[in-house]
């Protein structure tokens, strides 16, 4: 029986079945388990599915005619075939059920990772009484089971998980018994909250950063206390600092409450000495260094759509104790900048930053970093907003006093009249003059001069520096370092939102309209290519994102087991492109409505 989509917004479902895209259950929809790594990717052959155990399996689902994709989201697949349709979907964490087309084949097996305890991985076929199949698969190292039931039909089916084989075929059995059309419609109904774009191909777009969102979403776990987000299911399995903050920009304009649990989730991982870790886990491990401060800005934005000041009088006094922590233990040299720790791996010296690897840190030098600056002077411009919300006029006071003064050094300290630039400080006084994208952060800040503004769009335009075919690139091109490894050339979506972000700020609504413009055309075409959404893209827009480097080559074949590689379905692009997309549609409302009302 074919599906019946019940509403007109279907008709433009992302539908590109791409390897490497994320398929799990959506915290948005229930319970979810990230210790148990039940989360799967798109494979490389027909509709498989790649399972992320500890031991992963394959779900092979190899219909004679794959036919036209109609429906491929982080938790839906459903296909047109000649011999019928095929559909796939999510029933809970645990458990997926579908149907197939006449002529297929459904199996799953282990996947040989190089495991040293193949003798411990058993796979056992048994034929049951109502002619249906069984098929488990028990890891006995790991202690997780993996059971899939095809019916006697040879159509429908179920795949569940356990941590033992009878938990593992209850949960099969139970499954094949649900309404596979009504739990796809349940899966699907969130969609329906968006607006509908005029661009068939760029509502695809939208829904797709939407799946994105939704399958990067979890419940509580463990020492997470409510909903959060994670930069993507596989392989980073935690919960980031500013990766939070960007997701909750986009889960704003759909469900503003999910968004402020995003960042509560992020301000209860507060140390006792105020320090909010860059990385969490639900097991409850933390990490030792901070992230890009921002979190200000994102309890403002959520507040906006929310107007809950109960929210705001919980963040501030945490938002407080980490301003101070930061002011504290990130300014060494007591003048005003902060810096960021640096680490000993030539990989990652600054981890702490967002930009890891950015050759601005390959001296393995201490910096009075401009990004570091802007974000605190900027996030403490936030803090005095929301005091003032609250009626405190002296914190009000005392923040904005604070980005004052920061702002001002940043401005004396940083720029560089002859190269119209912001630079890094070294320790010694001499500025580190690697262009980087960073250097356009101070557009952030409410002091920005015109005049400055202007040096800053000259190099923005620049071939010889940013004015790559896909702006902004991470490196500028006339630094020797330039490449497409991540944070030394590629386009990252989050820095086009910052810079987009300070040129609206600074009344060049134009200039951030093109970038906006520019910087969805690329994700777009390389989803339409791929079927995912990608962490970073190459400048130049020559090389595939498949093909950039990641801290070494690519490798050949997809495998995060072994390298990773660019990251597919990532969450803060797929967040920052809905934004994106969300407010050139709100423009064209408002424009329409001043039309309208002109008439």
């Amino acid at each position: 029986m074919k599906a019946d989509l019940r509403t007109s917004s279907r008709t433009t479902m992302p539908d590109i079945w791409g390897e490497g895209a994320l398929f799990a259950f959506s915290g948005l929809d229930g319970e979810t388990d990230t210790q148990s790594q039940f989360v799967a990717s798109a494979g490389a052959e027909g509709y498989d599915l790649l399972i992320h155990t500890p031991t992963r399996r394959l779900l092979k689902l190899r219909p004679a005619d794959l036919g036209n994709v109609r429906i491929a989201t982080g938790d839906v697949l459903l296909a047109d075939t000649t011999r019928g349709e095929m559909l796939m979907t999510y029933a809970a964490w645990h458990t997926l059920i579908g149907h197939l087309p006449e002529d297929s084949e459904a199996s799953v097996e282990f996947v040989d990772d190089g495991a040293a305890h193949t003798a411990e991985l058993i796979v056992r076929i048994e034929p049951c009484s109502d002619g249906s199949r069984l098929t488990i698969t028990e890891d006995c190292i790991n202690g997780d089971v993996i059971a899939l039931l095809i019916a006697a039909d040879e159509r429908s089916w179920a795949l569940a998980y356990g941590t033992h084989e009878a938990e593992a075929t209850d949960r099969v059995i139970s499954a094949s018994k649900l309404d596979r059309q009504q739990v796809m419609e349940d899966r699907l109904s969130v969609y329906d909250e968006l607006p509908e774009l005029s661009d068939p191909a760029r509502a695809r777009l939208l829904k797709k950063c939407l799946s994105v969102m939704k399958v990067n979403t979890l419940s509580a776990e463990g020492s997470i206390g409510q909903l959060w987000s994670t930069p993507d299911r596989v392989p980073h399995r935690a919960m980031w600092l500013w990766d939070s903050v960007f997701h909750s920009f986009a889960m704003n304009r759909i469900d503003p409450t999910s968004a402020w649990l995003f960042l509560r989730s992020v301000l209860e991982t507060q140390r006792s000495d105020g320090m909010i870790p860059h990385m969490s886990k639900v097991d409850g491990t933390i990490s030792p260094i901070t992230q890009p401060p921002i979190l200000a800005w994102g309890v403002w934005e959520n507040y906006r759509y929310t107007q809950q000041r109960a929210d705001l009088a919980y963040a501030l006094p945490r938002l407080e104790r980490y301003m101070t922590w930061v002011l504290a233990h990130r300014d060494s040299n007591q003048n005003g900048l902060l810096e960021w720790m640096i680490e000993g791996n030539p990989l990652c010296r600054s981890g702490e930053s967002g930009m890891d690897n950015s050759p601005r840190f390959d001296e393995a030098a201490l910096l009075d970093a401009v990004d570091f600056s802007s974000y605190a002077a900027a996030d403490m411009t936030y803090m005095s907003l929301i005091a003032d919300e609250l009626g405190d006029k002296e914190r009000s006071l005392r923040w904005s006093r604070q980005s004052t003064a920061m702002s001002a050094a940043i401005h004396h300290q940083l720029w560089d009249e002859e190269d119209g630039f912001y630079y890094d400080l070294a320790m010694d006084g001499s500025r580190s003059k690697v262009k980087a994208v960073s250097g356009f952060m101070p557009m952030l800040l409410e002091s920005m001069t015109a005049a400055r503004t202007e040096r800053l769009l000259a190099l923005l335009h620049d071939p010889q520096h940013f004015g790559t075919p896909l702006p902004v690139p991470s490196t500028a091109v006339s630094e020797s370092a330039f490449s497409t490894d991540m944070w030394r050339g590629p386009v990252w979506i989050s820095t086009n939102y910052l810079v987009i972000t300070g040129l609206r700020k600074q009344g060049k609504e134009m200039e951030a309209n093109k970038l906006a413009e520019r910087t969805i055309s690329a994700v777009q075409g390389w989803y339409e290519r791929y079927g995912v959404i990608f962490e970073y893209f190459d400048a130049e827009d020559k090389t595939p994102p498949t093909a950039c480097c990641r801290k070494g080559q690519p490798l050949e074949h997809y495998n995060v087991r072994r390298k990773i590689d660019t990251i597919r379905d990532f969450h803060w692009s797929a967040a920052l492109v809905a934004c994106l997309l969300l407010d050139f549609q709100s423009a064209m409302n408002r424009t329409a409505y001043i039309r309208n009302s002109t008439m």
